[in-house]
């Protein structure tokens, strides 16, 4: 449960690097991708050097070899390109359903493919939980102002249904984070010339959108993705849909206390109903 929490958290802090990030200074979606994805890997390449500088017969690049894959490291690159574009097209409101509406399709529908199937009382719990995020996120929520920004909402959410279902048949969480998410910087790094070509890409970022990016990419990915990696061997696909339905509600709360955003009655109602119906999915 802890190691849930604070997956969530990381996740919650993300939305909140990235919002901050590319609402309030001029570095681009690109930019803040590139920094995110590369210094997310040089924090989990050296957190994998500390963790095995014990152990001198494992090659580390046989070991990230083993536990990562290409599959990997491209949906980590779709999710994270898409999320950074996702914050300039679209508000919070619509990005948010758009995105947990297509993890949640992405990774039930796979849940009940592999037969791994929700109680009564599981379907409520999560019927509450995501009764709770649309209460919680309906009023903010516009039309997408094109077929792309939707377009853009439904990959991002589907590039991460696919990349959380694949940790759960990680053997190493840690290495195959490291992995992916040098896959990820690998493929970010090759179409940084495309996405210059097509659209302007501001090399002389603020600094402040810098620090943002860096935040991001060490604190909310990096060592957020290799604790969510850990957990989801543990538990079934199903559950872990259901406990992202959090990450809105802990955004909210984030927003309140460091954007000086308003918390409403209706909000604090849609927050007990979306962590109460968490609860009642997840507790043995």
């Amino acid at each position: 449960m802890v190691k849930i929490a604070l997956a969530m958290l990381a996740f919650a802090a993300n939305s909140l690097f990235c919002r901050l990030a590319l609402a309030q200074t001029e570095i681009t979606p690109s930019l803040f991708n590139l920094i995110r994805l590369i210094s997310g890997a040089a924090c989990l390449v050296l957190l994998t050097l500390l963790a095995n500088r014990s152990n001198k017969n494992r090659s580390f690049i046989r070991s990230i070899k083993r536990d990562a894959t290409p599959l990997g490291g491209l949906s980590l690159f779709v999710y994270a390109i898409c999320f950074a574009l996702a914050y300039v097209n679209m508000t919070t409101g619509t990005g948010a359903l758009l995105l947990f509406g297509s993890v949640q399709l992405t990774m039930i529908a796979y849940s009940v493919i592999h037969n791994e199937h929700f109680s009564k009382i599981q379907w409520l719990g999560f019927l509450m939980a995501l009764a709770g995020m649309v209460t919680l996120l309906l009023p903010t929520v516009e039309t997408p102002p094109s077929v792309f920004c939707s377009n853009d909402g439904y990959c991002l959410g589907m590039a991460w249904g696919a990349y959380s279902l694949l940790g759960r048949k990680s053997s190493s969480p840690l290495m195959a984070t490291t992995g992916n998410f040098i896959i990820a910087s690998l493929l970010a790094l090759i179409t940084l010339p495309a996405l210059t070509f097509f659209a302007t890409v501001n090399i002389e970022a603020p600094m402040l959108g810098v620090s943002y990016a860096l935040a991001s990419g060490i604190f909310a990915s990096a060592i957020g993705y290799a604790i969510w990696y850990s957990v989801l061997p543990s538990i079934t696909s199903t559950s872990a849909a259901t406990v992202q339905l959090s990450v809105p509600a802990i955004a909210t709360i984030m927003g309140w206390a460091f954007l000086d955003e308003s918390l409403t009655l209706q909000i604090i109602a849609a927050l007990m109903l979306t962590l109460g119906g968490i609860y009642i999915v997840i507790r043995k």
